[in-house]
């Protein structure tokens, strides 16, 4: 198996233009004023409010990930605080019956989306797995005070 791509600017910068395409459509498509009295039924609506929830907030999420990492490459974040506080959460994919639900296109964004944070979400794990025979921070403060307190 091919080790993982690197995170670097370029890929990051990358990433974050099409989040915020990505988002946009999103916004757009979710635009509720209006939308739910043409659904036609109570089903429909709770599946398009549910859905629109449920893919708003996967890319608040991407996007948040993606400005960690953009302050990370400028210096604003330490790696410390990138790995502590900037691990990309996991979202459940959209429910098939309430997915069947929704138009064509609304749907095809949803599952859009669903892609774009399931290859966030391999870049994050690759990078945080990157090295792992290195030691966490805290097995390598404890070897340095083991070694202090030996020497």
């Amino acid at each position: 198996m091919a080790s993982p791509a690197s995170i670097n600017p370029r890929i990051i910068e990358g990433l974050y233009c099409e989040a915020l395409v990505l988002s946009d459509e999103v916004r757009a498509a979710f635009a509720m004023s209006g939308r739910l009295e043409q659904t036609g039924d109570d089903e429909t609506t709770v599946a398009l409010s549910c859905e629109a929830l449920r893919t708003t907030t996967r890319m608040m999420h991407a996007v948040a990930w993606l400005l960690n990492h953009r302050a990370f490459f400028a210096g604003e974040l330490s790696e410390f605080q990138l790995r502590r506080h900037g691990k990309l959460a996991d979202f459940p994919e959209a429910d098939p019956h309430r997915l069947g639900l929704i138009d064509g296109p609304t749907r095809e964004l949803i599952q859009a989306t669903e892609r774009f944070h399931a290859r966030l979400k391999r870049l994050d794990n690759g990078w945080r797995e990157r090295d792992p025979a290195s030691p966490s921070a805290i097995a390598a403060l404890r070897e340095r005070l083991g070694a202090q307190v030996r020497g």
